[in-house]
């Protein structure tokens, strides 16, 4: 009915804890590395899709110092709408301002703030402007 307590070395329990070196361990700068680079690189897929070259650059150099190599770079575009991939863009930014800040990385958090701010005020303009009024056909 149930299972005998298993002794003697060749035998593990599955509740004993593991040894320190069967598995690799990172520090905490390195998972925070790893988030940013994680973070940054999503934004700039959102940013190459939004056809913000220079920002993109930017955006790809913080990548590259981070990983140690350069990112792939998004080519393709889909259909979503410009508003949509802002939101999206600013919410990446977000998650890698909060990041950068906690890994006291400045010019990250520089250019993720910088670029919270500037889709910020792209979603405001896209909200704001007021639709053009309906003309009906043939009216002057």
């Amino acid at each position: 009915m149930y299972e005998p307590i298993r002794t003697g070395p060749s035998r593990r329990s599955v509740h004993a804890m593991a040894d320190p070196g069967d598995f690799p361990h990172r520090s905490r700068e390195e998972e925070l590395d790893i988030q940013l680079a994680g973070h940054l690189a999503a934004l700039l897929a959102v940013t190459d899709e939004l056809g913000l070259g220079e920002v993109g650059d930017r955006i790809a150099d913080q990548v590259a110092r981070l990983r140690g190599t350069p990112p792939t770079r998004h080519t393709g575009r889909t259909d979503e709408p410009a508003l949509a991939l802002h939101r999206r863009a600013h919410a990446l930014a977000g998650r890698a301002l909060v990041v950068a800040a906690s890994r006291a990385d400045t010019a990250a958090a520089i250019l993720a703030a910088e670029q919270m701010d500037a889709h910020t005020a792209a979603i405001t303009a896209a909200t704001t402007t007021p639709a053009a009024p309906a003309r009906l056909v043939g009216a002057l």
